[in-house]
């Protein structure tokens, strides 16, 4: 009985070790990732900084992903976009040409799954107020994106995320944080819900915080990553994300 329970006693231990290990090296993999694939550096021509010409980068939800605008950034001639949307990345086109002023409508099309894709963008001639107008995906009848313009001294990151709350509720916490504009924006949904909500806040020294000044901290940005919880009011909210974009 007692080798038994010495027996016992050395397993639960081992188990006990092998999850602490585990939970650690979760832990420092997530603090320590880096997006090997996004760019590090503003991507948008210091010409275009005032003009619908540049780039444009923002984030989906429906189900997770990113989208990123090319118009005519470096050559009148180039006008795609690349939509990854949980994980399957979507080369898009367009048959419009830009011409001076803003963009009402730029139609983009492309295939995923073998069905054709269509996300119709439009912004105002300084670069300001791009969005998309309509978007038909295959999968994601309820997509909705969030864009920012990245000029030539302003990175734009995207980030997928998640949500938890402790009144039993999760969800897509997916955001764009703007380096030299001290700021981030983006979208939320709960899962199961076709309802998203408009997100966004400010950005000082590594912390994001919910809305202007830093009264409401909601997470630590480390490298490529960001976490932390805060009270919304009525529960405690988790968030965590990785940047993809």
């Amino acid at each position: 009985m007692k080798n038994t329970q010495r027996y016992a006693a050395i397993l639960l231990l081992f188990v006990v070790i092998f999850a602490s290990c585990k939970k650690k090296k979760e832990k420092d993999t997530e603090e320590t990732y880096v997006c090997t694939t996004c760019s590090q550096a503003p991507q948008g021509a210091a010409a275009n900084d005032n003009s619908s010409k540049g780039i444009y980068k923002g984030v989906v939800i429906g189900s997770s992903g990113t989208i990123k605008f090319d118009i005519a950034n470096a050559s009148s001639n180039a006008i795609t976009a690349v939509l990854v949307i949980d994980g399957v990345t979507v080369n898009l086109t367009t048959t419009y040409t830009w011409v001076a002023g803003g963009i009402s409508t730029a139609p983009f099309t492309g295939t995923l799954n073998g069905q054709p894709v269509t996300i119709n963008f439009s912004v105002g001639a300084t670069g300001s107020g791009a969005t998309v107008l309509s978007a038909t995906i295959p999968g994601h009848p309820n997509a909705v994106f969030s864009l920012v313009k990245e000029t030539s001294t302003t990175l734009a990151r995207c980030y997928e995320g998640t949500f938890t709350t402790s009144a039993n509720e999760k969800g897509t916490f997916n955001i764009i944080v703007s380096t030299l504009l001290k700021g981030w924006t983006g979208k939320s949904r709960k899962d199961g819900s076709s309802t998203t909500t408009d997100i966004s806040g400010s950005y000082v020294n590594d912390k994001l915080y919910w809305g202007s000044g830093t009264n409401t901290e909601i997470a630590t940005m480390t490298n490529d990553t960001f976490a932390g919880t805060f009270n919304d009011g009525s529960s405690n909210v988790t968030v965590k994300g990785k940047r993809t974009l």
